[in-house]
């Protein structure tokens, strides 16, 4: 839920105007920033905040409690942040003249991070709560409400996955028929460039009869795609039962073999993974079950061996190469995706064209790619050597414009093949449904082909910037 308060939006008229047409009942609205585990974390949030009686809204004017959760993976997702926090701080004083008391909270990567520092730069804020301790987000809420300035980031004997609550079917039922569920949290790679385990703490693996229970309320909510979620998702390796019998640790193929066996789910993704952590079950597993969707997001972030080695990434450009050569061997429809990282310290016209070279090599369906941003606390901001930002911005076009490059070469090549696409929502235009591909691209469709929540064949008749256009085969 994403909406910006401004007064040039609405002020005290759309304050009052809220006021007068609020409901009974309190109200909280959440805007995430960041990455799909945010997204999982919100949802969960607002499932917890319900048993206290908060109702979701998408309109920031009627909210009794905002909470913004934060990424701090780029200095401007902070900043960005700090930003909205100033006009918060005039949408509660706005409805304090009106007698309406609203409660301001920070969460995430961010509030783990900075912590009382928040307090500080924006007094607006009323709580401060880190990703490990959302199950006590009720509990705060009443402190803050007492009139007390709180700071809850200290997560060192308790474990998330074990207090927060399931999700509620009536609630899973409106966010339609994907969802995300988080199986795997934190990180133990330490790469010289990420706050992650800063952050997000210490790899933590969900054990298996949680995910299993979690899974199946999401298909009976009427889920069909499921997205495992982690920040090493392939190195979750949680405990479960075999058979009824004894306990042993799984790996995430046998899980998501398991998980195609819930009736009702029919896709499943997994999202994000490292290259050290894809093992011979997982790369069957790409190659075995129909429901593994053939998408895979692998992060390699350079080319360069150099440059791999400074970011403590432990493999080489050629490890990553062969990595992929055996999964598309597996197999061999199977689309790329991945992250890159230009203007690391000490980067050389060299490194760069090292990084391009492997990108042409591998070929990506769509990747993700950023400047370098030094993030305080982790030895990528202590280097020396970095590289200016005229050079960052060259290189990031250069690099950009190959992998656009990519992915409208990869998305021309699917026109006139058939497929099958779950519907997921109303398209922009009257008579449209908008899905998913098996390669996670938007797919518009005439709404005569199904209803959403429909898996429905397709033959590909035209590819656009973002989007691929489709005729029912039926």
């Amino acid at each position: 839920m994403e909406q910006n308060y401004t007064p040039e939006t609405g002020g005290e008229m759309a304050l009052r105007d809220a006021d007068e047409t609020r409901r009974d009942g309190k109200k909280v609205f959440v805007k995430t920033y960041g990455c799909q585990m945010n997204v999982y974390d919100s949802q969960r949030m607002s499932d917890a905040l319900a048993a206290d009686g908060y109702a979701p809204t998408d309109r920031i004017e009627e909210a009794d409690l905002v909470l913004l959760n934060t990424c701090h993976i780029r200095e401007k997702a902070a900043e960005k942040v700090y930003s909205e926090l100033g006009r918060i701080r005039q949408l509660k004083h706005e409805r304090s003249l009106l007698g309406r008391e609203t409660v301001v909270g920070v969460a995430g990567c961010v509030a783990q991070a900075e912590g009382r520092e928040i307090l500080r730069r924006a007094p607006a804020v009323d709580l401060v709560i880190g990703p490990q301790t959302y199950h006590r987000l009720p509990a705060v809420v009443k402190r803050a409400l007492g009139g007390e300035k709180i700071v809850e980031t200290d997560y060192a004997i308790e474990d998330k996955f074990e207090h927060l609550p399931a999700p509620q079917k009536k609630v899973v039922r409106s966010r339609g028929v994907t969802a995300f569920l988080t199986v795997q949290e934190g990180c133990d790679k330490f790469c010289t460039f990420c706050v992650v385990p800063y952050t997000r703490g210490s790899e933590v693996s969900r054990p298996v009869a949680q995910i299993l229970a979690e899974a199946e309320q999401l298909a009976d909510a009427g889920v069909r795609e499921l997205t495992l979620l982690g920040q090493n998702v392939n190195a979750w390796h949680g405990e479960g039962a075999v058979n009824g019998g004894a306990s042993r640790e799984w790996g995430l193929g046998e899980l998501l073999f398991r998980l195609a066996e819930i009736p009702g789910l029919a896709r499943l993704r997994y999202t994000t993974s490292h290259p050290r952590d894809m093992d011979d079950a997982l790369i069957a597993a790409h190659r075995d079950l129909p429901a593994l969707m053939p998408y895979l997001h692998l992060p390699v972030q350079s080319g360069s061996d150099r440059i791999l080695k400074a970011m403590n990434r432990r493999h080489t450009g050629d490890d990553y190469r062969r990595l992929i050569d055996r999964i598309r061997t597996a197999r061999p429809d199977i689309a790329m995706s991945g992250d890159f990282i230009v203007g690391f310290p000490g980067e050389t016209d060299a490194d760069f064209d090292d990084t391009m070279r492997l990108i042409r090599d591998v070929t990506y369906a769509q990747a993700f790619s950023f400047k370098y941003s030094p993030r305080p606390g982790t030895p990528g901001a202590e280097l020396g050597d970095q590289v200016p930002e005229n050079v960052k911005n060259e290189r990031l076009q250069a690099l950009q414009a190959l992998l656009l490059e990519q992915q409208r070469g990869f998305a021309a090549s699917l026109i006139g093949k058939t497929m099958d696409v779950l519907l997921e929502k109303p398209g922009r235009e009257p008579g449209q449904r908008v899905g998913r591909s098996p390669w996670l691209q938007p797919v518009i469709v005439d709404e005569k082909a199904g209803e959403i929540g429909d898996i429905v064949r397709v033959r590909i008749t035209e590819a656009g910037s973002n989007s691929l256009f489709s005729e029912a085969v039926f």
